[in-house]
């Protein structure tokens, strides 16, 4: 299935292939804050329909994930980064993408602040 997603301006447009499992609620410093949940796929399943340059970028701790952002109105729709084993990938924030209700997907926890 594919999904369209974007932020809230819609600067930042984006179309994921894939189907919704389970996804994860991580309590570090930023997506407690920014109240994110996460759909973890290989970044080749992400297709921007904006040009990358259109994105903010911010990193810290260790600086593995790219948390990227809209410098218009703020909102995070996705994360990139690498696995444990160096693929690319992708964390879908689920709440950007259009039809899916968040209630109605089996939300993991995370401890993303022990890291």
């Amino acid at each position: 299935m594919t999904y369209q997603g974007s932020c809230h301006c819609g600067r930042i447009a984006y179309d994921v292939e894939g189907e919704i499992g389970p996804v994860t609620e991580c309590n570090c410093s930023i997506c407690s804050k920014r109240a994110h949940l996460l759909w973890f796929v290989p970044r080749a399943k992400l297709h921007l329909r904006t040009p990358e340059a259109s994105l903010a970028s911010y990193t810290f701790n260790k600086h593995n994930i790219r948390h990227t952002f809209c410098p218009t109105c703020g909102v995070g729709p996705f994360g990139l980064g690498t696995d444990p084993k160096g693929n690319e990938m992708a964390a879908i924030n689920v709440r950007c993408l259009e039809g899916v209700d968040p209630k109605s997907l089996t939300v993991r926890s995370f401890d993303g602040r022990s890291l």
